[in-house]
């Protein structure tokens, strides 16, 4: 049996996204053209199906790491900032990534049933959201075992 694990993570996001969009599970809010996903960027996120590429990462995320908190998450899509002046010989600080993006998105997971949250613990994958990840992560596979398609021709 396939698991997440046996698939490209880039792959399997891009797939388990295509689903999420499919099935409507994931609306993008009003307020994200004029968020941005950190502390250390100026500007919001310019792709056009960023909210559900990031639902689908969070979900591949929180079925990798379970259980997992907001603050983990923050962590883990921060970024490393530079000092204020470029000219200064300072270690860089690590930044985190925002939090409210991450904790709605995780909320309309958790509404369309695809991550509980465990008492005291944090965030994990549910069942449904652990067969949906297999499943893609099996046609994944399939599709790249495909020898018509020549993906990296």
């Amino acid at each position: 049996m396939t698991t997440l694990y046996d698939a490209p993570a880039e792959d399997l996001i891009e797939a388990v996204a295509e689903k999420l969009t499919e099935e409507d599970a994931i609306d993008e809010p009003d307020w994200l053209e004029f968020t941005t996903t950190g502390v250390d960027r100026e500007l919001p996120p310019q792709q056009d199906d960023f909210w559900v590429r990031r639902a689908a990462s969070l979900l591949r995320k929180v079925a990798t790491n379970e259980p997992v908190g907001v603050g983990s998450l923050q962590t883990e899509y921060g970024n490393a900032k530079q000092g204020s002046n470029r000219y200064q010989v300072r270690p860089r600080q690590q930044s985190e990534g925002s939090g409210n993006i991450i904790r709605t998105a995780l909320q309309q997971l958790e509404e369309a049933g695809y991550v509980e949250t465990a008492d005291g613990e944090g965030r994990v994958v549910s069942a449904d959201g652990r067969s949906l990840l297999d499943d893609t992560a099996g046609e994944v596979l399939e599709s790249l075992d495909d020898p018509a398609l020549e993906r990296y021709a």
